[in-house]
């Protein structure tokens, strides 16, 4: 079996790899690779461990040719693959949800944080040697404990980043297509629509897919449904947000503060951004701990070798394409 992985992933995942096939490859660097370097990686490849930068399309599934049997996805999303171009061909797709919940939820309540509390703002100012001594009006933030926290997309993540609330007292709203009867009955939080949700909280934190409908959710007209003292949490998709918009609405307070992990346009940030104090950014990094990284690549790994063996992947993303396999 011909194998491939796009780039260096944590050693427990590429175990597995070397233990079932040792003459696998790998991109040896740690970069993502030029669109003509992955195509001619591709080439004649049974399987395909890809990461969310690749872009992976008919024209590489082609390249591969079609032996290629699955293309497993280091990640928890898969806007990076076309599915419908992947199941024309027959090639599984696979993804690692529910490994990364609890690190992306902790890595939004940091951000939470960082921007209410102005940790960035404030640990650049003492390191520039400005401190001088305490002061009554230095460095004032938003509270937190007892405000109203707004998740939109109450799937794994925005489920668990809410249930976190439970420890700062907060009134929790959600807006989301179904009805989370756990967090309503754990911490009696509140089905609402989108834009009450961003009347009424005071953190809007963001855990949706990136959808033709949600691209953009957060653009200038629901900034301006805000409130003036709100801030932004975003660790779900890029595309999610219109950074220009919300680079004007940072500039001109129509909203407090913001804090980013994910970005519309990876590794390019909107340079409108860049110089602002009351925004957080952090370079996509919500699940990168040891443990979690690591688990993403043993999954990962699984999932190939299981579509490599002729054997369901246990997170396999298109179901219609092991049933055709199957007759």
């Amino acid at each position: 079996m011909k194998i491939f992985v796009t780039r260096p992933i944590p050693q427990a995942g590429l175990d597995l790899l070397r233990n079932a096939y040792p003459e696998f490859k790998m991109n040896p660097e740690d970069r993502v690779l030029e669109r003509h370097e992955l195509l001619a990686a591709v080439k004649g490849l049974d399987g395909l461990l890809a990461l969310l930068t690749d872009l992976i399309d008919g024209e590489l599934l082609d390249a591969a040719g079609p032996q290629l049997k699955i293309v497993a996805n280091h990640a928890v999303g898969f806007d990076n693959v076309d599915l419908k171009a992947a199941t024309a061909r027959g090639v599984l797709i696979t993804n690692t949800p529910g490994v990364l919940t609890d690190a992306t939820a902790d890595h939004a309540w940091a951000l939470l944080f960082a921007v209410a509390r102005r940790i960035p703002e404030s640990e650049q100012f003492l390191r520039a040697g400005k401190f001088q001594g305490w002061g009554p009006l230095m460095f004032l933030g938003g509270d937190v404990t007892g405000r109203t926290l707004g998740v939109v997309g109450a799937g794994r993540i925005g489920h668990h980043m809410a249930l976190r609330s439970r420890g700062f007292n907060m009134r929790v709203l959600y807006a989301d297509e179904l009805v989370n009867a756990v967090l309503e009955k754990e911490i009696g939080a509140r089905k609402v629509s989108f834009d009450e949700l961003l009347r009424e909280s005071d953190f809007v934190s963001l855990h949706v897919p990136l959808l033709p409908s949600t691209r953009h959710l957060i653009n200038a007209a629901s900034l301006r449904q805000m409130k003036p003292s709100a801030y932004l949490i975003n660790t779900s998709r890029g595309p999610v947000v219109d950074e220009a918009a919300l680079a004007e609405a940072l500039r001109e307070r129509v909203i407090a503060g913001a804090a980013l992990d994910v970005f519309e346009n990876e590794p390019a940030v909107h340079p409108g951004l860049l110089d602002l104090q009351n925004l957080v950014l952090t370079p996509h990094t919500a699940s990168a701990t040891i443990a979690t990284r690591s688990n993403m690549a043993t999954m990962a790994a699984k999932n190939l070798l299981a579509g490599l063996r002729g054997k369901r992947p246990q997170n396999l993303v298109n179901e219609e394409v092991w049933g055709k396999q199957r007759r």
